[in-house]
């Protein structure tokens, strides 16, 4: 199977975490996210235990927040005592909603408004990731009239291409994201933030993309931050404190793809860093890494009920489902690739090649083309794997459809995090 977490049972079923999603599917409904609990605490665990291990004390993952943002994902990450990333009010207040700390917090976000910024210094976050010299303005006139000193840190774009989807590339010197360090904006942002007397300046972020499976990225992205922290040392005598390469490690969704060993990327990324903190002959940083994709995408799936098979013959098959973009938009957006399992007949021969459409007047409304699966009926369960990132959280109500419900699995057995919306949902805030 795609994951070790994924297996088939005697019946010929799908189960994730032990679970049959033919039953789930019958106790909860479609469409369905599952979500396995002890996978999401894996994830956590590693990417804590690696980087304590590999980049020495104070370094810490902090979970990005947008790959899927709810109350139990920061009880968890409260739980196995991670930061967090978030990047609106919104996050912030389902953090603390969830009881999460958020003196571990990094606020993101190239637009924060002046609501954004009392909000997060009202409620203690840890530090804003500053994005440009307005924000940077905004910050330190509030904490002026608050009558404290924010702690930030810069978000620099150090020009890096990861060769990942252009619109998961967040690096490059042109993005709409950070300062460009290739342009010299960087060198009179430090100054500049440095001459706020409400504001400390505590390090600097990069972030180069996501779904990236090569090392080579993300070495050449910390040897350039690494360098500009000396650089910035010996120009200004300011010498960064923090040092957080964001997220971007890829997940396997489907077989061709691999599976990356987290604790192994670590630890090579630390081989490298420890050498050029050496040849650069500056202090150690704290290390921050920023994963969300791969903490919370392999540890769920979600379940569809098929509706129609429509064989169309000379040209293609479409199978539709009981959901759609409005639940996972990412085909439409990226064309993200996904594999595609009938789930009640596993062990049957996947001989018909057909499109996987959902349910909405759209078009576009596709979760996968030229997928190989057993011929469906009406009625039956289909699973699309690794739905955990970017999924429910940039799920809509587009055509007014609810979104779904997501369950989790332990060892005492399913649960609820998220109920389904409902019909009344769906009006609640019109006039």
């Amino acid at each position: 199977m795609l994951h070790e977490n994924l297996t088939i049972n005697d019946l010929g079923h799908l189960c994730i975490a032990g679970a049959d999603t033919l039953l789930l599917a019958q106790k909860h409904g479609t469409p369905l996210m599952v979500m396995d609990e002890q996978r999401i605490r894996r994830n956590f665990q590693i990417y804590k235990g690696a980087m304590a291990k590999y980049f020495g004390e104070g370094s810490f993952p902090a979970f990005a927040s947008k790959s899927f943002s709810c109350k139990y994902i920061y009880r968890l990450a409260r739980e196995e005592n991670v930061g967090i990333d978030i990047v609106s009010s919104g996050e912030l207040y389902t953090a603390l909603e969830a009881g999460f700390n958020v003196e571990k917090s990094f606020f993101h976000g190239n637009n924060k408004t002046d609501f954004d910024i009392e909000y997060g210094i009202d409620n203690g976050v840890g530090h804003f990731v500053v994005d440009n010299m307005t924000e940077l303005d905004s910050i330190d006139r509030i904490a002026r009239k608050k009558g404290i000193i924010q702690p930030v840190i810069l978000r620099l774009t150090p020009g890096i291409d990861p060769h990942t989807h252009a619109s998961i590339t967040t690096g490059q010197v042109d993005s709409k994201f950070g300062i460009a360090i290739e342009t010299g904006q960087a060198d009179d942002a430090v100054r500049y933030t440095l001459s706020k007397a409400n504001i400390r300046l505590d390090g600097f972020h990069c972030h180069i993309g996501s779904q990236i499976f090569d090392i080579k990225p993300f070495c050449d992205a910390a040897r350039l931050m690494i360098k500009y922290i000396a650089e910035i040392k010996e120009k200004t005598g300011y010498e960064a404190g923090i040092l957080n390469l964001g997220g971007g490690f890829g997940v396997r969704y489907i077989p061709s793809q691999p599976e990356l060993d987290y604790e192994e990327f670590i630890r090579l990324i630390s081989e490298f860093i420890n050498l050029e903190i050496e040849a650069s002959k500056i202090k150690r940083p704290i290390i921050i890494m920023e994963p969300g994709r791969s903490i919370v995408a392999d540890s769920c799936l979600t379940l569809y009920t098929v509706g129609g098979t429509k064989e169309i013959p000379g040209f293609k098959n479409y199978v539709s489902v009981d959901g759609g973009m409005p639940d996972n938009p990412r085909y439409a957006l990226y064309q993200s690739d996904y594999t595609v399992c009938l789930a009640s007949r596993m062990n049957d021969k996947n001989d018909f090649k057909c499109t996987v459409a959902g349910r909405c007047c759209e078009s576009g409304d596709l979760l996968q083309e030229n997928v190989d699966i057993p011929k469906p009926q009406r009625g039956e369960i289909l699973a699309v794997l690794v739905t955990g990132a970017y999924n429910y959280s940039m799920a809509s109500n587009y055509n007014r459809i609810p979104r779904p419900k997501v369950v989790g699995i332990r060892d005492t057995g399913d649960f609820e995090i998220i109920r389904r919306e409902t019909f009344a949902d769906l009006t609640k805030n019109d006039l």
